[in-house]
């Protein structure tokens, strides 16, 4: 179970440095500061070594010889006393052997092992290694002239060890990557308000432009969101002059299709002229319609949309609009209703609502021409009995799966080998689609099998929205 967290966590850890660019900014940073240190550390202290050895060599030789001196005068055997007088006021170990006086001055700590020739290419780890210099000994040692010998070295316990140190260091390298990581951290937040912008245009929301930090003078990262707000301008204003133009063309064509259809209403109702004014009037109905559904969407897709809201009982409104379509389409008198009982009063704008039920209602009625069962609607509460859920399913042969995503476009008909008489222009499901969306809620296609099944969830009222 612990390897599978380590793992896991080693994972997660790649994943997040091979996603964030902060955390792959920051580790190349602590890389070259810990290049540069050991790359300057190594160098100054092989110039400064070099230089300063050579130069102090002749020193410390001269300065063991006075010790040695003092120790040991000319003639004589060496003086214990001295040798401990020298190490109470020096931080040096003295060991003295010979043939009188054998003696150390730090028996505790190890004696001091020169290294000893070793057949090239042999390191032998019993000694101590002094470096390249073979004069260390000639350096350190000196003999008496009665045959004593002299070492001195460097008194450890002179030397104040601290351990602490070693973590205030870490502490203060965790502490600069941390001040790192918030400066780089910082430093490309502008990149997550261009998400956030570009998410939004994307959604149509052209309101709200990317904040530009220093928009006097900003750097390459404000300079991109500039671009980028100015990028949601333009296509704000291409949006809108397409809105503006299409309800133009619908308003202008209103009045000469009201005129059209009144000419052809006074028309002769004659055996021989019925039948092309009965066409003529469903041509005019239909491009009627077309004109109203082309103004309601762009009324629905507009950022001021507003809607009537009031409580609905939502059963009730799709029985009457089950029975205003039986009066008038023939195949509408077989439509089955499936409402559940107890349903919530929602508050809804029950004209769209209607327009919503009328077009999935028909569009499934056209598709299931044929068909043995009739369509039904189901009408039941939404999730946690919060608002209303609409199901219209018809058993026609439905629609193939790679067109599902498709369908809700604006003027998108999945069989374009249809005629005109067999189904609308494709403004139907799109017109339901902005109607959810208006509510605050969704509309979804599935291939129910047989036949298409379309699910519209209608929430209740929103926090703040009026009735």
């Amino acid at each position: 179970m612990s390897a599978e967290r380590s793992a896991s966590w080693y994972r997660r850890a790649a994943h997040a440095l091979r996603c964030s660019l902060k955390l792959r900014l920051v580790l190349v940073f602590l890389l070259l500061a810990v290049a540069v240190s050991f790359a300057f550390i190594s160098g100054a202290q092989k110039a400064f070594s070099v230089g300063w050895r050579d130069a102090a060599r002749p020193l410390l030789m001269d300065y063991v010889d006075r010790l040695a001196q003092d120790i040991a005068p000319a003639g004589s055997a060496p003086s214990i006393e001295r040798a401990q007088a020298i190490t109470q006021r020096l931080p040096i170990t003295i060991d003295i052997s010979g043939p009188q006086v054998n003696w150390r001055s730090h028996p505790g700590q190890s004696r001091l092992e020169w290294k000893r020739h070793a057949p090239p290419g042999v390191k032998d780890p019993d000694t101590e290694d002094w470096g390249n210099d073979r004069d260390w000994q000639a350096l350190l040692q000196r003999s008496s002239a009665d045959g004593h010998r002299i070492e001195f070295g460097l008194n450890e316990a002179a030397f104040e060890r601290r351990p602490r140190l070693f973590g205030f260091t870490l502490a203060a390298l965790l502490v600069f990557t941390l001040l790192a990581f918030l400066y780089v951290r910082r430093l490309l937040r502008p990149l997550d308000h261009i998400r956030q912008g570009a998410l939004r245009f994307g959604a149509g929301e052209f309101g709200q432009p990317i904040p530009v930090r220093h928009a006097k003078r900003p750097d390459e990262l404000g300079e991109l969101a500039a671009t980028i707000n100015t990028m949601g301008q333009d296509i704000q204003q291409m949006l809108e002059a397409q809105r503006a133009l299409l309800l133009a063309i619908s308003h202008e064509l209103r009045s000469p299709l009201t005129r059209a259809r009144l000419n052809t209403e006074l028309l002769p109702d004659t055996p021989d002229a019925a039948p092309q004014r009965d066409a003529l009037l469903r041509d005019l109905g239909e491009m009627a319609r077309l004109i109203s559904d082309l103004l309601e969407s762009e009324r629905l897709a507009s950022r001021h949309a507003a809607l009537h809201r009031e409580p609905t009982d939502a059963a009730a409104l799709a029985r009457d609009v089950m029975a205003e379509m039986a009066a008038t389409e023939p195949a509408a008198r077989t439509l089955a209703l499936h409402a559940a009982s107890g349903l919530p009063t929602t508050p809804l704008d029950r004209i769209r609502v209607r327009l919503l039920l009328r077009n999935l209602l028909g569009n499934a009625l056209r598709h299931n021409a044929g068909a043995a069962q009739p369509v039904e609607l189901h009408v039941r509460a939404g999730p946690a009995g919060q608002g209303i859920e609409l199901e219209v399913r018809d058993h026609g042969p439905g629609v193939p799966e790679d067109q599902l995503p498709h369908l809700g476009q604006p003027f998108f008909r999945p069989d374009t080998a249809r005629t005109r008489s067999a189904g609308g222009v494709g403004l139907g499901l799109y017109l339901c689609k902005l109607v959810a969306q208006a509510h605050g809620g969704t509309l979804a296609v599935r291939n129910a099998k047989p036949g298409l099944a379309v699910m519209v969830t209608l929430p209740g009222a929103t926090p703040g929205s009026a009735l």
